[in-house]
């Protein structure tokens, strides 16, 4: 890496720790620059400027106030949790779920939503720099540079929500795949042939690949598919599409809840009956799905069991990067054409 000005690592100089002046001149910049990086502010920063800033902490290992952190035994230790967005009620449900687990451990929890910082083109790792954290829970899908800022806070990490292993960290997720495929049978048994899907990016998401084998191993073709972000009014979108192909489905696979609230608004006022026009089935098991009107059959991710996990893989230091895969459970409601008696 180029630097506006040479500086050997402070490490090789006998220093147990880097400072903020030692990321400042590694950069060639201010200490208020260094200051403003892992504030987000007050100031803006050029982007080739908090680049560079970013590379320097990640190069030197640089952990703001060490000394505090070193008076601050006897404390409540803390843990950093990032999550896309916690006004989605699954990770809403997980955030409430991981505060249990650290607080039954002594752990205090800060959260980050990571949706609305990267929308102003700041970092949302950066936000963590500045506070002394004993761990972290990730649960989001981190870019190459956030990974390596992430892995430069010098703390252990944990990923939650993932759908593959990763080499050099504890990782926990679901059987998205499972899950997903079991719903869609699910659909298929109460004789549903046309089951479309709604979710999100493609490439990435095991719960597409359940729905398309579902279908094939029932001989069925897939149903129209609508791909967005996890939001409510994505669903909302998702739902007015699919109303005006209603011809093309008689059912719906959804991949999160939060996208079914949206969905099965539209759905409901195109004049679509839920389920005797159009079966739906969903995916996270988030507390709201029973209260929607039909309630929402939906697969469940155990994050009371999931936050456990976490924080336990957080606390133990020695254990090496391995994946830890949690079986889902599908809760048949009315939104699927189940009766109340055998919800």
């Amino acid at each position: 890496m180029t630097t506006a000005s040479p500086l050997s690592d402070p490490r090789d100089s006998g220093r147990k720790a880097a400072t903020r002046t030692d990321v400042a001149r590694y950069a060639g910049v201010s200490s208020a620059v260094v200051s403003y990086v892992l504030n987000n502010g007050p100031k803006p920063v050029a982007p080739a400027t908090k680049a560079r800033v970013l590379d320097a902490v990640a190069a030197l290992h640089y952990r703001p106030n060490a000394t505090a952190r070193a008076l601050k035994r006897g404390v409540a230790d803390m843990i950093g949790m990032i999550v896309p967005d916690s006004r989605n009620p699954f990770f809403a449900g997980f955030v409430h779920a991981i505060d249990r687990a650290a607080s039954r451990r002594g752990l205090t929890v800060l959260v980050i939503n990571s949706d609305s910082r990267r929308e102003d083109g700041s970092s949302h790792i950066s936000a963590l720099a500045s506070h002394q954290l004993d761990g972290l829970v990730v649960a989001d899908t981190l870019t190459e540079e956030e990974r390596a800022l992430v892995m430069s806070l010098g703390v252990n990490v944990v990923l939650v929500n993932q759908f593959r292993p990763d080499s050099r960290v504890v990782s926990i997720g679901v059987d998205f795949y499972n899950g997903a495929k079991e719903a869609v049978a699910h659909l298929i048994e109460h004789g549903r042939e046309r089951v479309a899907f709604v979710g999100g990016d493609p490439g990435v998401d095991e719960r597409e690949r359940g729905w398309i084998d579902a279908l094939g191993e029932a001989g069925l073709p897939p149903g129209p598919r609508v791909r967005g972000s996890f939001s409510v009014e994505a669903g909302y979108a998702a739902g007015q599409k699919l109303a005006a192909q209603r011809d093309q489905l008689d059912a719906v696979f959804v991949a999160s809840d939060q996208l079914s609230f949206g969905l099965m608004a539209a759905l409901h006022e195109a004049g679509l009956t839920i389920p005797a026009d159009v079966a739906v089935a969903s995916f996270d098991g988030s507390s709201e799905s029973r209260y929607l009107c039909p309630p929402l059959t939906t697969v469940r991710q155990p994050v009371d069991e999931m936050a456990d996990a976490a924080i336990d893989a957080l606390l133990d230091t020695s254990r090496g990067a391995a994946y830890v895969d949690f079986p889902t459970t599908l809760i048949r409601r009315q939104s699927c054409g189940c009766h109340p008696a055998s919800s």
